[in-house]
């Protein structure tokens, strides 16, 4: 008889680990509930509501330090559809080869709200933001201005249970807002955003009072050449940055002297310094508004993450202490390759500069001529070795004339390292909350950034783009 009632998360994890066959198994379930909205032309266009779960499984076949394993994810519904998946997951562990990182699994942690049901969203997500999207409009429209923008809320909760008595609860809210404004000719665009947990802290009305003031800047255009300007860096941006610089990070590639954190003859650079003395980069699962998963959850094994690692605790954790290279991304396979602690990913990260206050406008204040960068956009590395990266500004690169804004000039194609930039820097402001245009959206959204005044920073041509 085919078995067609929903089940709970909970009810998916037991199924899956009394289903399979193999030695071990380890099995993920995420819910999933997610609410947008959208508007162009001043008013809202679409609105909708989405909700799933995904689960994967990881099957373990073999003993001591000959362990294959097989990993399997799918979109299910209901323990008819898991036991295929657990079934192809027990397949692919079956045919595989020994698994180079294998590592005892954790075991017997248990979240004291392990029974608590998926904790959904919806639309009311946006019950005080909406109104004054509307009100916002209404002022735009009067003043000669036109939005355009997208806001998203999620909410995830991850149940990760494992053969070895693993029972682990993560509920993660994420959002985001991103609003574009032009000039009623379409001739001047600024944009802005921002990253949230609830959107309690998401006003429309002063999102629109900033596109108001970049587009007023932006009346008198100047046309500038490519080089080198002293530019300022402000938090959306450096999270731009600093997100590559932590994701290319891993401690592995490092190890094999494939990255900028390779140090010369072998190994890695930690324990040297990389950047001014006054920085700290850093990962903390509890930093107050960046609040992220508490324990590691990988469905598959790479040079960054292990699927034998599910479940490890996650502590805070500095990439970057006084300047010094402290730590990688590290597996226990990894760590025990280049005889450091095991430091796995987090999913958000603070840069801070000792010292620093003030924000962006006390940055420009300071500085007799320059460019201030809004965000910057399509980034790509060019050499790992050194970690340039390559990309575009957009949406507002402005000219700061005796510590004021005075125009807005072209965009630009840039080229820089962030590691370059972190020793670079002169001047920085408090470190405040960051949403990178470029990795926000899909990816990455949990950053808090200062904004740093770099020299020479190289535009290396000018774009077309608008």
């Amino acid at each position: 008889m085919t078995t067609t009632t929903p089940a709970t998360p909970q009810a998916f994890v037991e199924h899956a680990l009394a289903t399979s066959r193999a030695d071990d198994c380890i099995v993920l379930v995420r819910d999933h509930t997610s609410a947008n909205l959208r508007w162009a032309n001043n008013t809202l266009t679409t609105n909708g509501v989405m909700a799933g779960v995904d689960v994967t499984v990881v099957s373990f076949v073999g003993s001591g330090d000959k362990v294959a394993t097989g990993s399997m994810t799918g979109s299910v519904t209901t323990l008819d559809g898991l036991s295929a998946l657990v079934e192809a997951a027990d397949a692919a562990a079956r045919d595989a080869d020994p698994a180079e990182d294998a590592n005892p699994l954790a075991r017997d942690a248990v979240s004291p709200d392990w029974d608590e049901p998926p904790v959904p969203t919806d639309v009311h997500v946006y019950d005080a933001v909406a109104p004054a999207l509307g009100e916002a409009f209404g002022r735009a429209r009067g003043a000669g201005r036109v939005l355009y923008g997208f806001v998203n809320h999620e909410m995830t909760t991850t149940y990760l249970g494992s053969s070895t008595g693993v029972r682990l609860r993560h509920v993660q809210p994420t959002g985001h807002v991103g609003v574009t404004g032009k000039s009623a000719d379409l001739t001047r665009s600024a944009w802005v955003g921002a990253a949230t947990r609830d959107f309690s802290d998401v006003d429309p009305l002063a999102l629109d009072d900033e596109l108001a003031r970049r587009l007023a800047w932006a009346e008198r255009r100047i046309d500038l050449p490519a080089g080198r300007y002293d530019t300022i860096l402000p938090p959306i941006a450096m999270a731009d940055l600093m997100i590559d610089a932590y994701w290319y990070a891993g401690a592995r590639t490092a190890h094999e002297g494939q990255s900028v954190y390779s140090q010369r003859g072998g190994g890695t650079r930690i324990g040297q310094r990389i950047a001014r003395p006054s920085v700290r980069l850093y990962s903390d699962p509890a930093y107050p508004g960046l609040e992220c998963s508490p324990f590691e959850v990988a469905t598959r094994s790479g040079n960054e993450s292990s699927v034998f690692d599910n479940g490890l605790p996650l502590t805070s954790t500095d990439w970057i202490r006084g300047g010094e290279l402290t730590s990688l991304l590290q597996t226990r396979h990894s760590a025990a390759m280049t005889g450091q602690p095991v430091t796995p990913a987090i999913d958000n990260l603070v840069l801070d500069v000792d010292g620093a206050t003030g924000g962006v406008d006390d940055l420009v204040a300071r500085t007799e001529r320059g460019l201030l960068v809004t965000c910057l956009w399509y980034i790509r590395e060019v050499d790992p070795q050194t970690l340039l990266l390559t990309g575009l500004t957009r949406d507002g690169v402005y000219l700061v004339e005796g510590g004021e804004i005075t125009g807005a000039v072209n965009n630009y194609r840039f080229n820089e390292s962030p590691i370059d930039i972190l020793n670079r820097f002169t001047d920085a402001s408090a470190t405040g909350p960051a949403f990178s245009r470029e990795w926000g959206d899909d990816y990455f959204s949990r950053t808090a950034m200062p904004a740093l005044l770099v020299p020479d920073f190289n535009m290396s041509s000018v774009s077309q783009a608008q």
